[in-house]
């Protein structure tokens, strides 16, 4: 089969094309012909050697795809010939066949394409873990999220009104972001230039209940002071490099929280969680309430340039890989 492989560290350029044996079936895993694969930002640290987890050399990247399933358990709630998402975590996925335990593969609605489908599973149930789970997200809040044209910026803006936000701002830092936050659901946008004040100036000089922030860096102090009192700031990544610093007296002034949220963990952590998730997030899928991702698509040949994407910024929205 072909694949998408990493044979050294040395970041999303040295991602190879190259012919490899199917994987191995093990006594759980579902067997699925791979037709999309999804991008995300574990991806570029992976290919340098920079993430926390660190599969052994070559190793093929992504993590999610969307496909048909070719093989499964007795027993299991997929079958042949089903249309599913699922999780293969890190690595293995942008291939033309990949092996997912069956706790990790689920159904794609009727509605939504194997393209859009690559592009759910990651994104989406992250940013549920971040405005459910550690947010605790009530009817009426409002939501703010940095880097509102990427992946998870995007999935924010799809989802928070399905989860009860009443308005949902956009940082961004382009125009034609912009555009993209626009078009993806969001109340309002700023650009960074400038964006607290902003902020500030929408929200009558109260601040944001939520600010979901993927992207670290010196903005991070800023996002403590555009909280509204009871705010909550939550940490999901650092793509802009800078791993950024907290004086706690900022948060006990306001009563405002800083909250990590590392979905991955929490799932490895937390048996069925998955399955929790899949539950609420499906039926507002299959019922149009959330609408699903209009990813960029890439086909399996430049899948270097498709993880650059997310290493250089340039991404605009969820990146998936297309192999059939």
């Amino acid at each position: 089969m072909r694949a998408a492989q990493v044979s050294k560290l040395e970041g999303p350029e040295s991602i190879e094309i190259v012919e490899i044996p199917e994987p191995a079936g093990f006594p759980d895993g579902v067997v699925i012909d791979v037709h999309a694969a999804g991008v995300a930002f574990p991806d570029v640290l992976m290919t340098r050697g920079l993430y926390q987890m660190k599969p052994e050399l070559p190793f093929v990247v992504g993590g999610e795809v969307a496909g048909v399933v070719r093989e499964a358990p007795a027993g299991a709630h997929v079958a042949p010939g089903d249309r599913v998402i699922a999780l293969t975590m890190l690595g293995n996925a942008i291939a033309e066949v990949a092996v997912a335990p069956a706790q990790m593969v689920f159904k794609l609605p009727d509605n939504i394409s194997l393209e859009a489908g690559a592009g759910i599973v990651f994104n989406d149930l992250t940013v549920h873990f971040c405005l459910r789970t550690r947010g605790r997200l009530a009817k009426g809040e409002s939501v703010l999220v940095h880097g509102a044209a990427g992946g998870i910026g995007t999935s924010t803006l799809r989802m928070a009104k399905a989860f009860g936000a009443s308005r949902v701002i956009a940082v961004v830092s382009t125009e034609e972001k912009a555009a993209i936050a626009e078009a993806a659901g969001a109340t309002d946008v700023v650009l960074t230039d400038g964006w607290l004040a902003k902020v500030k100036e929408l929200t009558g000089g109260r601040g944001v209940d939520i600010v979901l922030d993927p992207v670290g860096g010196d903005r991070f102090t800023d996002s403590i002071r555009s909280l509204a009192p009871a705010g909550r700031l939550l940490v999901v990544g650092f793509t802009g490099g800078e791993i950024p610093t907290v004086k706690v007296n900022r948060l006990l002034l306001n009563n405002v929280e800083v909250t990590g949220a590392a979905w991955g963990e929490w799932v490895m952590r937390n048996p069925g969680y998955l399955q929790e998730q899949w539950a609420e997030v499906e039926p507002l899928l299959a019922s149009g309430e959330i609408v699903p991702p209009t990813p960029v698509i890439y086909p399996l040949e430049q899948t270097a340039a498709a993880v650059a994407s997310l290493d250089n910024r340039t991404a605009l929205g969820k990146v998936v890989v297309t192999l059939r």
